[in-house]
């Protein structure tokens, strides 16, 4: 009996990676998933999709978003994960902490609140609204540009009165899509 020999189809998996070892600053935001790995400095707003690692040599100061984020360096600022963060000794985080699922190993350290849940666990059902003076700080930029946009409809937001409020999650997604100009 002869046997034919029919080879699976291999399909091709591009993986994007992005591995900086170098002194940054600003805002980094990703819409494809990507592999992100920051070896040296940062300073400024990590918004990232994939999976984000904090170099054991690494000092970030900065707000970071991200699904799946490792950290084994230091951190100062507010880090928050849709799927899971880990810390990984020597890691340092000075800074609250938001993710659903967190695997510290021994010797990370935290300074700051922990909090642990889903938006499916019920514990998110209230959002996170900002004022215009809020929304100018995490974008940076002035209040009257805040206000301009939102008037344009050029920003989401919600018109309470004669004043704005802007739900955190819609504003994250809005600066990630990066439609500021």
């Amino acid at each position: 009996m002869r046997r034919r020999f029919k080879p699976e189809p291999v399909e091709e998996i591009k993986e994007k990676v992005l591995d900086v070892d170098a002194s940054m600053q600003g805002t980094l935001s990703f819409n494809d998933p990507v592999n992100l790995r920051i070896n040296g400095k940062f300073e400024g707003r990590l918004n990232t999709k994939g999976s984000l690692m904090i170099g054991e040599h690494a000092n970030v100061v900065a707000d970071i978003f991200g699904e799946r984020i490792s950290i084994a360096g230091k951190v100062r600022g507010n880090v928050k994960a849709e799927k899971e963060i880990s810390l990984i000794a020597p890691a340092t985080v000075m800074g609250n902490i938001d993710t659903p699922a967190l695997n510290v190993s021994n010797g990370a350290v935290i300074n700051g609140n922990i909090k642990m849940g889903g938006s499916s666990s019920g514990h998110e059902s209230r959002k996170k609204m900002l004022s215009v003076d809020e929304v100018a700080k995490y974008l940076e930029i002035e209040k009257d540009i805040v206000s301009e946009w939102a008037d344009n409809g050029r920003l989401p937001g919600i018109k309470e009165g004669n004043s704005w409020k802007f739900d955190r999650s819609v504003l994250e997604r809005w600066v990630s899509n990066e439609k500021i100009n």
